[in-house]
C-alpha cells in the first residue's frame, strides 16, 4: 500500500510550455520559494500557474510575479488569500549576482520554466533567455513537424 496523497502523481506541479517556445534557454537555476501554509496546500491539489510569470530581481533579490495559484476554499478560510501575490525566490549569493549581471544585457531576460517538489519543498527551475525572432519560431516549429513525421514514416516501415 503506498501512503501517497491524491492530486499530482509526479514530482511537478505546473510547467511553462510557453517559455520553450518564446525564448531561447541560455542556462537554468533551481531556487526555493517562500510560500504561505495555504499556498502550500493549493499546490499540492495541483492549482498553479506559471505561464504569464516572469522573475523580477530587484535589490539583490529574486521575486516571482505573475504566478497565479488558485487559493482552496477549504484550505483559504481564515486569511485573505491573493492568488497573484509577489512570492520571493531563494537563490545563492553568486546566482543571484550572475542573474543580475546577465538580464542588465540587452535581450536577456530570467523566466520560470517549472514548479516541482524535492522531498517536501516546493522548487521554481527558472531560466536565463533570450527572446526569440519569428523566424527562429517558424524553424523551430518546422523542424518539431519533421521529427514528428519521421516517426511516423519510420513506424509505419516497421509495422509492416
Amino acid at each position: 500500500m503506498s501512503n501517497k496523497k491524491p492530486g499530482t502523481s509526479s514530482g511537478t506541479i505546473a510547467l511553462n510550455k510557453k517559455a520553450k517556445h518564446e525564448y531561447h534557454i541560455e542556462e537554468r537555476f533551481e531556487a526555493g520559494m517562500v510560500l504561505l501554509g495555504w499556498e502550500v496546500k493549493s499546490l499540492r491539489a495541483g492549482k498553479a500557474q506559471i505561464t504569464d510569470a516572469y522573475v523580477l530581481l530587484k535589490d539583490g533579490e529574486a521575486f516571482l510575479l505573475g504566478g497565479h495559484f488558485q487559493p482552496l476554499t477549504e484550505a483559504s478560510t481564515h486569511v485573505v488569500a491573493d492568488p497573484t501575490r509577489t512570492r520571493k525566490l531563494l537563490l545563492h549569493a553568486k546566482q543571484l549576482a550572475k542573474l543580475i549581471g546577465e538580464t542588465s544585457q540587452a535581450g536577456q531576460t530570467c523566466v520560470p520554466m517549472a514548479l516541482y517538489w524535492k522531498g517536501n519543498k516546493v522548487k521554481c527551475e527558472i531560466a536565463l533567455v533570450k527572446g526569440k525572432k519569428l523566424f527562429d519560431k517558424r524553424a523551430t516549429e518546422k523542424e518539431r513537424d519533421w521529427d514528428r513525421q519521421k516517426q511516423r514514416i519510420m513506424r509505419d516501415n516497421n509495422a509492416s
